[in-house]
C-alpha cells in the first residue's frame, strides 16, 4: 500500500515541485493539451509503483516463505497495476488541491493515514463501523486489497473479476474528478492570481 500510495503522492508532488522550481506558471500557460500533460506525467509513476510493489511482493514471498499459487501470479500483477492506476487518480485530486494550499505533504500524509484505516490494509473492514465500511467501498485500494487476498488464498481471476472491475471504475472516476478539479483550480488560479501565493 505504501508504495502504491507513493504513486498518488508523486503526482501531487508534480505540482509542488513545479511551483518550487518556479516553472508551474510556465507549464500552465502553455498551449499544451491538458490530458496528455497531466496523464502523461502520471504514466511513469503508475509503472514505477506497479514495478516496486511487484518486487516487494516477490521479496516478501521469498523472505517470509509465503505460499502463493503460481496461477495467482498473473492476476496479482493485474491487481497491482489497477491499484496503481486508481491511486494515481486520487493523487490527481490531491494535486489539484495543491494549487490552493502551500504545504501539500501534510495533506498527503493525512490521506495516507486515512487509507491505511479505511481500506482494510491495516484494520479488517469487518471491524469498522457500518458507516466506515460504506465509505471504504468508494476508496481506492479497498477492492484491490480484497482481490489480492482472495487470489493469494487460491481464488481464480474470474472469482475476483468484479472486485478488479470495481477498483478500475473507482480509478477512472477519481482520475476524471482529479482532472476536472485540476482544470478548475488552474482557471481560478489564473483569474485570482493565486498560483504562486498558495
Amino acid at each position: 500500500l505504501d508504495q502504491l500510495f507513493e504513486d498518488g503522492r508523486a503526482v501531487t508532488q508534480m505540482i509542488g515541485g513545479e511551483r518550487y522550481q518556479n516553472t508551474l506558471s510556465a507549464i500552465l500557460v502553455s498551449p499544451a493539451r491538458r490530458v496528455p500533460l497531466f496523464f502523461g506525467r502520471s504514466l511513469p509513476v503508475i509503472v514505477n509503483g506497479a514495478f516496486v510493489s511487484a518486487f516487494s511482493l516477490t521479496a516478501g514471498v521469498i523472505i517470509l516463505g509465503i505460499d502463493i499459487p503460481a496461477s495467482a501470479i498473473a492476476p496479482l500483477a493485474l491487481v497491482i497495476a489497477v491499484a496503481a492506476f486508481s491511486c494515481t487518480g486520487l493523487g490527481l485530486i490531491n494535486a489539484a488541491l495543491s494549487l490552493r494550499i502551500r504545504e501539500n505533504a501534510v495533506l498527503s500524509n493525512v490521506i495516507f493515514g486515512f487509507l491505511l484505516i479505511f481500506t482494510g490494509a491495516n484494520v479488517p473492514l469487518s471491524e469498522l463501523p457500518d458507516w466506515a465500511q460504506t465509505m471504504s467501498d468508494g476508496l481506492p485500494f479497498t477492492h484491490a486489497i480484497e482481490a489480492a487476498r482472495e487470489l493469494a488464498d487460491g481464488a481464480s481471476l474470474g472469482d475476483v473479476a468484479g472486485l478488479i472491475g470495481t477498483e478500475l471504475f473507482i480509478g477512472v472516476l477519481y482520475a476524471g474528478i482529479g482532472y476536472a478539479l485540476l482544470r478548475y483550480m488552474e482557471v481560478q488560479s489564473r483569474r485570482y492570481a493565486t498560483l504562486e501565493r498558495s
